[in-house]
């Protein structure tokens, strides 16, 4: 990546001649920019290559980005433009280094990347911003966002998730584990309103209604007692149903799920009808937070029908 600037080494050929492919690959200019860009990005997105004959990045993104835009087969259009010869788009743009590329769709900058990226980093850049993506692809960032979200990575989980959003703009898991970040960043008021923005024809999944349930949890742990101290009760009272029962409210209110699991299993052990039964409610409550195919519900579940059916 080089910084605009003056001209640091002698001028050499900077993109491919685009004349076999006219109509996807092509220079354009500031003047042109209208017709190159923004109007055929109504129908096909189109990469904007700004680039400088003196940059050496530039010259060996070109090459690299021309060749998969071409395989991309009409899913993308690519306009190369020299920075030196047309700096009114880049500097409206405020490109501050080259090589840059800037997606555009429904003539909007829509994503992008600084930097000469290797090829096959360029085809998935090229797949996302054209929706030519896999249920895999897809399935696999989901995957990784989820791990990243358990380790308390929640900018990594962020990135991944909106990018599976960008993929796949209904796919629930994605929506689900974005609110889940608003709520572990501690704005379930944004979590909500992600929720609620999810197509009514997924407003069901199992996966927003699991985070729906966790949101409804919080109600359960206001007021719980501090996490130590219950810890000591419960140890001391084994075989009370509320102690047990107090001890799951204070793992809950510390992100314990599958703690207050075992406490709650422990409390139904101890007396199943205690409360009228509170203590089995809550427990189904922390399944469905925790989703119907968590190991938390699918464990939980076996051991509370071994428990009821003794």
């Amino acid at each position: 990546m080089e910084i605009l600037g003056a001209n640091g080494e002698p001028q050499a050929g900077g993109g491919l001649n685009s004349g076999t492919h006219p109509d996807l690959v092509k220079d354009g200019t500031d003047q042109s920019f209208m017709e190159d860009v923004i109007e055929p990005s109504k129908d096909v997105p189109v990469l904007v290559d700004f680039w400088a004959p003196w940059c050496g990045p530039c010259r060996q993104l070109g090459p690299a980005i021309e060749r998969a835009v071409k395989a991309a087969d009409g899913a993308v259009r690519l306009v190369k433009i020299n920075v030196d010869e047309n700096p009114g788009i880049s500097g409206q743009l405020r490109i501050q280094s080259i090589p840059a590329v800037i997606a555009f769709k429904d003539g909007q900058p829509l994503d992008g990347f600084m930097g000469a990226l290797p090829e096959s980093q360029i085809q998935e850049f090229i797949k996302r911003i054209s929706g030519q993506v896999s249920g895999e692809e897809v399935e696999a960032l989901i995957e990784r966002a989820d791990a990243a979200l358990a380790a308390g990575d929640l900018g990594g989980a962020a990135q991944d998730f909106a990018t599976a959003l960008q993929m796949d703009p209904e796919r629930a898991e994605a929506i689900a584990g974005m609110a889940r970040i608003h709520l572990a960043g501690g704005d379930p008021a944004q979590a909500k309103a992600i929720l609620d923005s999810a197509p009514e024809t997924k407003k069901s999944h199992p996966a927003i209604a699991a985070v729906r349930a966790s949101m409804e949890l919080a109600g359960e742990v206001e007021g719980a007692d501090e996490l130590a101290g219950a810890e000591a009760q419960a140890a001391k009272a084994a075989s009370d149903p509320q102690a047990q029962f107090e001890l799951a409210r204070s793992r809950l209110a510390s992100g314990d799920m599958g703690g207050a699991s075992e406490a709650l299993l422990a409390s139904i052990g101890a007396d199943k009808d205690w409360n009228e039964a509170a203590a089995r409610q809550l427990l189904l409550r922390v399944f469905d937070a925790a989703g119907p195919d968590s190991e938390i519900a699918r464990t939980g579940r076996r051991q509370l029908s071994s428990i009821l059916f003794s």
